[in-house]
């Protein structure tokens, strides 16, 4: 009987499109996955109490769940050259201490976001609620993320982009935003066939990307049209998206070691000591023959 899995992740689009490719039956694997499908940041609340197994999360939140869980090095995203806006009301002055409303206290967003204004006076919203209150003046900007970024209201304007605050901050690297996430408590041979699962479900979706998107469209598991969605898909769900590479995995620890230096985060040296350890299984079978 095959093992039963929880796997969760946001309903954006990227996320979607990385974890459908099991979900159509395109991945042979040994487990039955039970995806639920959540907004980031109440993921993000839900890690931190062990709830699933396998969770997509923010950057942002990881270095206060490193002992319950590891992070997985596929069905990530990255920015380059571009990620979440910060927006307002066109022709409005910003105060020092604007009112803002960002997508969750464990989002990466926020975590940037409150590096580079200490003084703002933040509110957190679900991201799909952070435009309305923007336009209805209930905060004076907010940071779009997801599609948002590409579909918000014209009466808007891009008041810094979340990618120059980054190289500002840190020079050119790749901006974190998102990973996946899969508990320690599962034995360490199922966490790396599971890693294995879902890096093969993120290669195949890309491989087959027009035919999945076309998929998501016509069953109406998206929010966007086929031309958002394709430009969406090329931003976030990509060959980038498959692998963490090393200058990611660079990334990832400056974030890390930014944020603890700001005592906004639990120290993390390197982010290579909290991945699952796949020569285990390799070194296992050898002792076994």
């Amino acid at each position: 009987m095959k093992k039963n899995i929880k796997v969760a992740h946001s309903p954006d689009a990227d996320d979607i499109f990385m974890y459908y490719a099991i979900k159509f039956g395109w991945i042979s694997n040994n487990y039955k996955f039970q995806n639920i499908a959540e907004d980031i940041e109440t993921l993000n609340q839900q890690a931190l109490k062990n709830i699933y197994d396998v969770s997509a999360i923010s950057f942002g939140v990881y270095p206060f769940i490193k002992n319950e869980y590891a992070l997985l090095k596929t069905a990530i995203s990255f920015g380059y050259g571009y990620g979440p806006k910060l927006v307002k009301l066109k022709g409005k002055k910003l105060k020092r201490n604007f009112k803002v409303a960002l997508s969750g206290k464990y989002t990466t967003n926020a975590l940037i976001f409150k590096i580079y204004y200490p003084n703002a006076r933040i509110v957190y919203k679900n991201f799909l609620e952070i435009e309305k209150a923007v336009l209805n003046e209930e905060v004076d900007a907010g940071v779009l993320i997801h599609e948002n970024i590409l579909t918000f209201d014209e009466r808007l304007e891009v008041e810094k982009e979340l990618w120059d605050i980054w190289v500002e901050l840190v020079g050119e690297k790749p901006l974190p935003l998102g990973g996946m996430a899969i508990r320690r408590s599962l034995p360490l041979i199922d966490a790396i066939k599971i890693e294995k699962t879902l890096t093969k479900a993120v290669e195949i979706a890309n491989k087959h990307k027009s035919l999945l998107a076309k998929m998501l469209i016509e069953r109406n598991l998206v929010r966007v049209n086929d031309a958002t969605l394709d430009k969406y898909l090329s931003l976030y769900a990509n060959e980038k998206s498959i692998t963490l590479d090393e200058e990611q995995i660079e990334a990832i620890n400056t974030l890390y070691h930014l944020g603890h230096k700001q005592n906004l985060l639990p120290y993390i040296k390197d982010i290579r000591d909290y991945m699952i350890p796949t020569e285990y299984e390799k070194l296992r079978f050898e002792n076994e023959l």
